[in-house]
């Protein structure tokens, strides 16, 4: 029988507990669009919805039926940090995962955007996007289906590729729709926020192995502080964006 620390670590592994778990600066979502047809949709419908215990995500096809839509832009959803872009097989093909940040309440939250069964990838892990950058193009998932999208938003944002772990239920998954719908505009923020990074394995999407791969991560960021020059987390996407290119520089 095994001990119950032996369970109790197994537990946290599958979890995605790391007790080193980074964190990097993203830039707050200032609403969500939909996926295709930015910003509306237009030109593409829900071939098939999000089910709790069922069907985790939606299903979006171009009007155009069949293949029509092979090879047409998918859009990120929302300003954010891509935590996973890759061939994951599987019968996903490639797949995309970006980390956003909202406020919804007096609290910042975060939520997960999956974009599925990809024949193209044109984002890599660590790369910050902003709402509506093409993320990739629609595909089969590797000739296994007919061209579409397949989109979830996740709740918990320690699920990656590793589904069958957790509940398939609205405890873990939004529907995509209704998230959208009730987000298209936040506030107007120019913020960014410490998101963490290390929920799942960039490398396989899974939870039981944390070790990021390539792809450049802003290095945590020291706290705001009036007293301490330098040290504000930049507040709009252009410094960010010239904070990694100098970074990188520097190198």
């Amino acid at each position: 029988m095994r001990s119950l620390a032996h369970i109790i670590c197994s537990l946290l592994l599958l979890c995605g507990v790391s007790h080193a778990q980074r964190k990097t600066a993203i830039f707050m979502a200032d609403g969500f669009d939909f996926p295709v047809g930015k910003p509306d949709g237009e030109g593409y419908y829900k071939a098939r919805g999000y089910t709790p215990n069922g069907h985790l995500g939606e299903d979006w096809n171009g009007r155009g039926g069949g293949d029509t839509d092979l090879g047409a832009p998918v859009y990120s959803t929302a300003h954010g940090l891509v935590l996973f872009a890759k061939n994951y097989y599987h019968g996903w093909g490639n797949v995309v995962i970006i980390r956003h940040a909202y406020q919804e309440g007096g609290q910042t939250k975060f939520v997960d955007s999956l974009y599925g069964h990809l024949d193209q990838i044109h984002v890599r892990y660590g790369q910050h996007v902003k709402r509506g950058q093409q993320v990739g193009t629609i595909g089969t998932g590797g000739g296994l289906y007919p061209a579409h999208l397949h989109f979830e938003m996740r709740k918990d944002i320690r699920v990656g590729m590793a589904r069958h772990a957790f509940p398939k239920d609205d405890s873990v998954y939004w529907s995509g729709t209704d998230f959208i719908n009730a987000r298209r505009k936040l506030a107007p923020s120019a913020a960014t926020v410490l998101a963490p990074i290390d929920t799942f394995s960039a490398a396989t999407g899974k939870a039981e192995t944390i070790s990021p791969e390539g792809g450049f991560v802003l290095p945590t960021p020291k706290p705001s502080s009036p007293s301490a020059p330098g040290s504000t987390v930049p507040g709009r996407y252009d410094d960010l964006r010239k904070m990694l290119e100098e970074q990188k520089k520097s190198k």
